[in-house]
């Protein structure tokens, strides 16, 4: 059903307004924030998103360039039709550029297509979906931070390594968590490990995962994996925790992120491991830019997806002042062409590139959740224990077809 301006109205959050920056010059680049801003992912995505570009626009800093900027911010509620929609209005009657964050598989594949359609672009940092860059990739999305392939094996390798040679997996029924068990898998064979079980429960239907956690730890596996969305990791860490599970088998979230952990609290999340691509205290780089944001996001400090907005978007604004506002709004694809020729350098991520199939290089680093008397702060969470190199974590470059720079 075509999305009316009553839906648009009502999608869009009253908290995150349009955001002009300075006096209107030669052009006006509009930037839209879809995302989830009153369901399960908020926190994950949501306003610190928001947060994230209106600091990736305030750091490139507009005036003088040419044109000014415009960011706009929606909720798709987690609904692949009414994302979709928002998206097509947003291109037809908005004047919207680029289109970032877009948490939710579903709804991140649904607003692919239609980015293409239109020769807008797409730089999402909230799916962790592979199929962006690879059976489904196209010449104007570029896919930030971690996906599937990178988190099984940045995951896999360095539990490996660290001794982890015997697996259980549990995961959510729904095709999403299937895939990232299947890939982590892949990966943990590869690596000559062993699994010694799987359990699919039914999803959104389990709310007890004592049995299942029981299962898992009679088993003997050294490494207990799940996949699963961040409501349930969550329910499974406090459960297992209770249990003494973590005694004697290491627990790794698939889908874990610094947001849920801090949900969680360092008494029953100690010990957890799972992989991310950055981290606010990884060096002095990424604590400038923290102390930069936190005015604006003060109660919740920004995860990989956060940070992938902030670093997308200005990268992509550096290529903007490149080929003239003109340009870039009149052919995404050869603006997303352009920012693969062009090297990336940002607070967050610090050097690297864009891929030909759109997948951004980043190393994956796999870290394991502090001891309460480790941490000397509320978001003091994390201490890294792995790294996976940019060119080892990325899954190898897709084939599909892409519009040539």
């Amino acid at each position: 059903m075509p999305l009316t301006r009553r839906a648009l109205m009502a999608a869009t959050a009253a908290n995150a307004p349009v955001w002009r920056a300075g006096p209107q010059e030669s052009g006006t680049i509009r930037i839209g924030v879809l995302t989830d801003l009153s369901g399960p992912d908020r926190d994950i995505t949501g306003p610190t998103s928001v947060a994230c570009l209106h600091q990736a626009v305030e750091d490139f800093g507009v005036s003088g360039k040419g044109f000014t900027v415009e960011v706009l911010a929606a909720d798709h509620r987690n609904k692949p039709n009414l994302g979709a929609d928002i998206a097509r209005y947003w291109f037809d009657h908005d004047g919207v550029d680029v289109i970032m964050d877009v948490p939710s598989a579903p709804v991140a594949l649904a607003v692919n297509t239609i980015v293409k359609d239109r020769n807008k672009v797409y730089i999402n940092t909230g799916c962790l979906s592979a199929e962006l860059t690879g059976a489904l990739c196209t010449g104007n999305t570029v896919h930030w931070s971690c996906d599937t392939a990178m988190i099984a094996v940045s995951t896999g390798d360095a539990l490996t390594k660290a001794g982890g040679d015997t697996w259980y997996f549990i995961a959510a029924d729904y095709a999403f968590c299937q895939q990232l068990k299947r890939d982590t898998v892949a990966a943990v064979q590869r690596a000559g490990d062993r699994v010694l079980g799987t359990t699919a429960y039914p999803f959104p239907a389990t709310w007890n995962f004592t049995a299942i956690l029981q299962q898992a730890k009679a088993s003997g596996a050294k490494v207990i994996a799940l996949a699963s969305a961040a409501e349930d990791t969550a329910t499974c860490v406090r459960q297992a925790r209770e249990l003494r599970l973590t005694d004697k088998a290491k627990l790794a979230a698939l889908l874990g992120s610094l947001t849920m952990v801090h949900g969680i609290g360092l008494d029953v999340a100690q010990g957890l491991l799972l992989t991310e691509s950055f981290y606010w205290d990884m060096n002095p780089r990424t604590r400038a830019w923290m102390d930069r944001l936190r005015p604006k996001t003060p109660s919740n400090y920004p995860n990989e997806m956060h940070a992938g907005v902030y670093a997308g978007a200005l990268h992509y604004l550096k290529v903007v002042a490149e080929l003239g506002a003109a340009r870039a709004k009149q052919d995404g694809a050869a603006t997303v062409a352009r920012m693969k020729a062009t090297p990336t350098l940002d607070d967050c991520y610090g050097a690297g590139k864009i891929r030909a199939d759109g997948r951004y290089l980043c190393p994956a680093y796999l870290f394991e959740v502090k001891k309460p008397i480790e941490s000397v702060g509320e978001w003091d969470l994390y201490k890294l224990v792995g790294t996976t190199p940019a060119d080892k974590a990325a899954a190898p470059e897709s084939a599909c077809a892409i519009t040539p720079a």
